[in-house]
């Protein structure tokens, strides 16, 4: 079979790599992919949001299967517009893509169908936005309704720090359009957890959970990032909390997108709290997150495109999907001043002893060697029958891998640890 890859970071190596392992896979081609991808993948100088290039390159290459990885093309119509050719794909359409491409729609939805989530109000203008916030409680949150490069969401400490954000969204347009329309929400307390899933619409099967570490800084400190590691399982996430969550979050979501007319098929990814009241979904998101997915892939023992297929076709069963019982940890790699300004460029020597654990993100071929080419560059990923053992054997790897301003946080799993000895 010949496959398609839309999408060009850690997560879409993650899941090349997995793809890989069916025997029936000739070639992947990923579009646009990366420098490291290339190890792994025909990578095409086409952009993901280059929807009839994509199209077009599909057909042309009589592609059997196409994934589309990203947000942004889901969000565009990657999937209707490939289906349309006749190329099966995993992934929503655009119809569903809105549950993560506009917070009101997935707010909205929530509200409408009792899901619990946090309190909110959406404001189209800003007087009226900033009007409510000089009396809505603080901290609070303030989103933008629609995609902005994982960095729409402002947790305001103060008043002035959420009308700063509103500013900035809908007067200044820093995310564009996104901004339009804002949604103002409470803040939640409690540890946050990921958990992506499968479902073909009618059957949602829930992946291992994972901690996410989106700050660029060790003890969580610095700015927010789009990652700086996760680990997987998440030791907050227990067997009783999984089972209200399929109750009262993961079902009832898949029913109401099918009652609206949305039916979801592909990756559904639940960002939740686990909040003194039960769990809220913080956000959806209508794909893998990343780095997410570079733990949760390695524990997936089932083939993984025969899951996707499944997802496609209506056929998915929870047996079809099998993890591990062990654990895995990644340590994201990045340049040194991420999430602000940084240097590229650099040469990265990456042993192949660890290369199979690392999912390339940030970096290109020059002259054929790996160079620099992002903030985050590698993901460093490792597994291990306890989360002590996975944590250890990925910072080995880390130490293996070399390139000039390179940077991670020294304390990734490290809360998880704690959390599991409570």
């Amino acid at each position: 079979m010949k496959l398609m890859v839309v999408g060009g970071g850690g997560r879409e190596h993650a899941i090349i790599k997995k793809l890989r392992e069916n025997p029936t896979v000739t070639e992947i081609y990923a579009l646009p992919g990366n420098g490291g991808i290339a190890r792994d993948a025909t990578c095409v100088d086409i952009g993901a949001k280059d929807i009839d290039g994509i199209v077009k390159f599909a057909v042309e290459h009589a592609v059997d299967y196409a994934v589309v990885a990203p947000d942004d093309p889901l969000v565009l119509g990657a999937v209707d517009a490939l289906t349309a050719q006749g190329i099966p794909c995993f992934g929503p359409n655009k119809a569903a893509a809105i549950i993560e491409g506009s917070k009101v729609f997935s707010k909205d939805l929530m509200k409408k169908y009792g899901i619990p989530t946090a309190e909110y109000e959406v404001f189209t203008d800003p007087e009226s936005a900033l009007a409510y916030l000089e009396t809505a409680p603080v901290p609070t949150v303030i989103k933008a309704d629609g995609l902005a490069l994982g960095k729409g969401v402002v947790i305001a400490q103060t008043r002035d720090e959420a009308k700063a954000a509103v500013r900035s969204m809908m007067e200044d347009k820093v995310f564009g359009e996104s901004g339009s329309r804002v949604v103002i929400e409470e803040f939640l307390t409690g540890p946050e957890v990921s958990v992506l899933s499968f479902t073909d619409g009618k059957t949602v099967v829930p992946m291992v959970s994972s901690m996410d570490h989106k700050r660029a800084l060790d003890n969580d400190e610095g700015l927010n990032t789009g990652g700086m590691g996760t680990i997987a399982p998440n030791p907050y996430y227990t067997a009783e909390i999984a089972d209200l969550c399929m109750e009262t979050i993961f079902r009832p979501t898949v029913d109401a997108m099918n009652a609206e007319g949305r039916t979801f098929k592909g990756c559904l990814y639940f960002g939740l709290m686990l909040t003194p009241k039960g769990p809220k979904v913080i956000e959806y998101n209508c794909r893998f997150g990343d780095p997410e997915t570079q733990v949760v892939l390695p524990l997936l023992e089932s083939d993984l495109l025969t899951v996707m297929q499944a997802t496609t076709n209506g056929t998915l069963t929870p047996d079809l999907v099998r993890f591990s019982k062990g654990h895995a940890c990644c340590v994201v790699m990045a340049s040194k001043g991420y999430p602000g300004k940084y240097e590229t460029g650099f040469a990265i020597d990456l042993p192949d002893d660890v290369a199979d654990g690392v999912y390339v993100a940030g970096a290109k071929l020059k002259d054929g060697v790996l160079v620099t080419g992002g903030g985050r560059v590698l993901g460093v990923t490792a597994t291990g029958e306890t989360l002590s053992a996975a944590i250890d054997a990925a910072y080995a790897s880390v130490k293996k891998i070399s390139f000039e301003n390179a940077y991670c946080r020294r304390d990734i799993g490290a809360r998880a640890l704690k959390a599991g000895k409570e």
